[in-house]
């Protein structure tokens, strides 16, 4: 009996967890405090720091089921999605890690136990072969001598990809940094299916599937290549869950396991289609993953970066909802069988449904008002298309006017075997390709990033000021041991009251200093368990191993410590009045004001906003006392502590309670009563993006700041309008109604004046073969007015052309009208075109009107004798 994809996942977890293993929860799809990736793409992610030495946790083995994205960057699995038997643009990788632990041994052993070991995954053993490093002969060794493969089952990879180490079996986290050679385990699935062993001319065929990758993570690779030894090796695997489903359910594809084949199913029920292997079904189940967790994760559909990627899997999607004949929006529908279909791994996406739901219909109502004009336009551009090739500027209209992005256009063509020009579609994309591409620029030299083994104690909950030690001084991010005034560095002490900005809260300010040494803290921030005090020696010499006082700037402090128990407040209010899907998707607490983003699909009403802010203000009269109480996070959830999804958690966590108003997971800093924040003022509420809404606040002394300058300015106004501050509003009202009737009668009168002008013009009409022509300078006329004597002007000669020009601040207003008997004769647009042309200006227009501007006003009178020349040979 074959397993479920959720049996083999817990599985997966269970054996490792059997094995020593902590069982740690897949990470956000958005990387955490990693300016390297675009998404969380395998793993391994979220124990970067780790194997690169910055964060030490209190395990040294791990197991997870991660979730991941490959959808943009040099990650990208779009293009081939629904098309292929195993691209997935999300998929669920299983991993075990090794943090300096056991090595090569344990990590072959484990991996071959659980595939083939009786009470777990029970495959044959004579389906399994393995790949190995060329020069990797201890993982040679453990395969033949202590697992028992046979040797011709044993395939070593050298550097097939062109350089040193490049290889399908040697892995590095970027072009410097922990990096190790790889073994890999492929599953045969049978002689019926075409295909060779890896290495082989025909390994790209679906014979042979590779379903685990056992990295031996032993070297540090150096910018200039060199290969040092790490001192800790260590493992990182990683499983597909898709893939090793596909195998223990007995079928080649990862599309007929059980997960999609709900997924599949629901699709076409909503849509209404009855064949079921249509690859169009897969695409959507596809991009339902990738989409409802991106944006669970806080991926919001936008025009760069994460956000745009999110758009073009999304639209990618309604496409071919649209090719399977859905007359109306079904994406979002699908939320709902993910949730069932994800099952105990839905659990975080489950609680945000209903902002999920909404986020993707708003998308996709959005897109599908051009979806149809878009798709028009490209069939008429392929049924007249001379060749296989469309034009680069044809799909650059369809990105631009339509949305469209390069791989939709690409599979509409596909489908009809047409190519793209792809080179001519990236010139035309100039600066909208640049911006789209700016997430994907991420690089690190590893090799340059602080490594650190020191913990920081943080002091800072009781304390402002402390007698520390300094344990690590760096320069450019490189350790010395000494530095002289002036000098920029990153200081690590042993102990500090310096809060390192997380959690939204921005870094302390201060200073650190002892005998004839002062040096000024311009920030703090965080380097795995250490604290690096950013700043400048201003005086005297420091080295590691001195002591020094350290001194928080306490005015700063306090208002920060005001503006982040605001934010507390501010979030239980929003979820109270506006309601339980209200989740924080950003936050920002600095000393002069607080920062929250938070889901909602609406503007807030005038009623709303004076309903938060009187709500908050409440809850700081009644001086609520703020406690603070460390708990396990499972503990803490338990009593209704709300979680950032995708912030990274220790195992004991800061739960603050404000009453029985606010309970959260915060490390921050608070005052110690409710009261202490004073007063808590909105400054300003916004949409930063589809479903999202961002409030800026301030408090303290700060917001009654705000309400004097309020006052103050409300006073004056009162005196101009000599009122007082409570009847303004009505006197303003009154003024921009007597303003609007002026304007109206000085409209009235600027167009009877047009009218007595164009009389008068009527007297400067030339006869040109029974043709009227007047070209003129006129005075004192607004250039939208042109429009209107030109038509007053053709109205009454029945015949002819008519050239205006005016000069309105420095600048030349050009129009001319042509009646419709002598469009093909003489066009407007060509006329004002060249007329336009000889002043320094462009235009055009249509044949029978168009307009121009000029900035050459000294060679306009000899333009304008010019171009009535023109005119007349034209009509002769």
């Amino acid at each position: 009996m074959s397993k479920s994809t959720a049996e083999i996942r817990q599985m997966f977890l269970d054996f490792f967890h059997a094995k020593g293993h902590e069982v740690v929860p897949s990470s956000s799809l958005v990387p955490h405090n990693d300016p390297t990736l675009l998404f969380t793409n395998a793993g391994m992610n979220q124990f970067k720091d780790v194997f690169l030495g910055q964060d030490k946790r209190n395990y040294t083995r791990a197991t997870t089921s991660q979730r991941c994205v490959r959808a943009g960057g040099k990650h990208n699995d779009l293009d081939n999605v629904g098309y292929t038997a195993r691209h997935h643009t999300f998929f669920e990788m299983l991993g075990n890690f090794s943090f300096g632990d056991y090595f090569k041994h344990d990590a072959i052993r484990f991996a071959w136990e659980l595939l083939t070991g009786e009470g777990w995954f029970n495959l044959p053993k004579e389906k399994l072969l393995v790949t190995v490093y060329a020069t990797d002969d201890e993982a040679y060794d453990i395969w033949a001598n202590e697992i028992g493969i046979p040797r011709e089952r044993i395939v070593r990879i050298g550097d097939n990809k062109g350089a040193p180490y490049a290889s399908d079996n040697f892995w590095q986290m970027g072009d410097t940094g922990p990096c190790g050679p790889c073994t890999e385990i492929f599953y045969d699935h049978g002689a019926h299916i075409w295909g060779g062993p890896p290495g082989s001319a025909e390994e790209d065929g679906d014979r042979f599937i590779e379903i685990w990758n056992i990295v031996f993570m032993q070297f540090n690779r150096q910018q200039d290549g060199t290969m040092l030894p790490l001192p800790k090796p260590s493992v990182d695997t990683g499983m597909g869950l898709e893939r090793v489903s596909a195998v223990l359910q007995h079928v080649n594809a990862n599309y007929d396991i059980d997960l999609f084949k709900q997924l599949i199913e629901a699709t076409a029920e909503i849509i209404q289609v009855q064949d079921l292997t249509n690859k169009s079904l897969r695409v959507i189940a596809d991009h339902i993953r990738s989409c409802a967790y991106l944006i669970a994760d806080g991926v919001i559909p936008s025009n760069e970066g994460r956000g745009y990627v999110l758009r073009r899997i999304i639209r990618r999607a309604v496409r071919h909802g649209h090719m399977l004949g859905a007359k109306d929006i079904f994406f979002y529908k699908l939320v709902q069988p993910l949730i069932d279909a994800m099952q105990s791994a839905a659990s975080d996406l489950a609680k945000q449904k209903t902002f999920v739901e909404n986020t993707l219909k708003t998308e996709e109502e959005q897109f599908l008002k051009t979806l149809e004009r878009g798709l028009a336009l490209l069939d008429q551009e392929l049924e007249k298309l001379d060749g296989t090739v469309l034009s680069g500027e044809v799909a650059f209209k369809l990105y631009d006017t339509y949305g469209f992005p390069l791989d939709l256009t690409a599979d509409v063509c596909r489908e009809r075997n047409i190519s793209i020009d792809e080179t001519g579609f990236e010139k035309a994309m100039d600066a909208q390709r640049q911006r789209a591409r700016e997430a994907n620029n991420f690089s690190v030299d590893y090799s340059k990033v602080i490594k650190l083994d020191e913990v920081t104690e943080f002091t800072g909950y009781n304390e402002i000021n402390a007698e520390s030690q300094v344990v690590a001084i760096f320069e450019d991010g490189v350790a010395v041991e000494q530095i002289t005034s002036p000098s920029n560095a990153i200081i690590i002490l042993n102990k500090t009251p310096f809060y390192g900005e997380s959690g939204g809260q921005v870094g302390d300010k201060g200073q650190l200093s002892s005998q004839g040494v002062v040096f000024d803290i311009v920030d703090t921030q965080k380097y795995g368990q250490s604290i690096g005090h950013i700043g400048t020696l201003q005086q005297g010499s420091l080295k590691v191993g001195d002591s020094v006082s350290t001194l928080v700037d306490a005015e700063i402090r306090e208002r920060i410590k005001l503006n982040h128990s605001a934010t507390h407040l501010l979030q239980a209010a929003l979820q109270k009045i506006l309601g339980s899907h209200v989740h924080q998707k950003g936050s920002l607490v600095t000393a002069d004001s607080l920062r929250f983003d938070f889901s909602h699909h609406e503007a807030l009403t005038s009623e709303q906003f004076m309903q938060i802010e009187n709500l908050v203000n409440k809850q700081i009269r009644r001086n609520l006392a703020v406690d603070v109480a460390v708990m396990a996070l499972d503990e803490a959830k338990q009593k209704g502590a709300m979680a950032l999804f995708g912030e990274k958690y220790d195992d004991q966590v800061r739960v603050l309670t404000m009453g029985d108003f606010s309970i959260e997971l915060c490390g921050g800093t608070h005052v110690s009563r409710t009261g202490d924040i004073g007063l808590f003022k909105i400054a300003s509420e916004s949409g930063i993006a589809a479903g999202v809404r961002r409030i800026e606040a301030i408090t303290g002394q700060v917001a009654i700041n705000a309400m004097h300058r309020d006052v103050s300015q409300l006073s004056q106004a009162a005196q101009l309008f000599k009122s007082d501050r409570y009847s303004v509003v009505d006197k303003i009202a009154l003024l921009m109604e007597q303003t609007k009737q002026f304007e109206k009668t000085i409209q009235q009168l600027k167009e009877q004046q047009a009218g007595l002008t164009s009389s008068q013009l009527l007297n400067n009409i030339e006869n040109v073969n029974g043709k009227a022509v007047l070209v003129a300078k006129i005075e004192g006329v607004e250039a939208k007015l042109l429009r209107t004597m030109i038509d007053d002007i053709k109205n009454q000669i029945k015949s002819g052309v008519v050239i205006l020009a005016t000069i309105n601040e420095d600048r030349i207003n050009l129009a001319g009208g042509v009646t419709k008997d002598l469009v093909d004769i003489v066009k407007a647009g060509d006329i004002i075109s060249i007329l336009a042309q000889s002043v320094g200006g462009k235009g055009g227009g249509r044949a029978d009107f168009a307009q121009a501007g000029g900035v050459d006003i000294q060679a306009l009178p000899q333009a304008l004798l010019n171009i009535n020349e023109i005119i007349k040979q034209r009509l002769m």
